[in-house]
């Protein structure tokens, strides 16, 4: 049973997913910072100063909208839709450089297809019978 879970776990495919996990939940961190420290703030400069992670619906009489999203969740319910438009925004520029990445592999991918693999080398059989072929052709009739 050891020996059947080791197969399985050092298998290329687990493997490779395992590296695809790690390195997806490291890009998604990048994405995460970029849109939370770099998109977000630029799209409420241009909106007037908008901060979307502070917009939400109170539920409860002790919170209200003159305090801050975590404020109003540790005092009472509360809709917090700013921070969903965070996480929509975050999404889309996951799915769009996911997008970009697949269509280039896809375009060097077609590329290699296109282009010949070279013709592979006779072997010692067929180099004698081609030697024997062209002495044929070139015999006097």
């Amino acid at each position: 049973m050891l020996q059947d879970f080791k197969n399985f776990a050092l298998r290329g495919n687990v493997v490779d997913l395992a590296v695809g996990v790690i390195i997806g939940a490291a890009f998604g961190k990048i994405i995460d910072s970029f849109v939370t420290d770099m998109v977000m703030p630029l799209i409420g400069a241009v909106t007037g100063g908008l901060d979307f992670s502070n917009y939400f619906l109170p539920l409860s009489k002790a919170a209200h909208t003159e305090m801050t999203y975590e404020e109003a969740r540790k005092v009472g319910a509360a809709v917090g839709y700013g921070q969903f438009v965070t996480v929509a925004v975050n999404f889309i520029i996951i799915a769009f450089v996911l997008f970009l990445f697949i269509q280039a592999f896809e375009r060097m991918k077609k590329k290699s297809a296109e282009e010949p693999a070279p013709a592979p080398e006779p072997t010692k059989t067929e180099a004698l019978l081609m030697e024997i072929r062209d002495a044929l052709r070139n015999r006097p009739a």
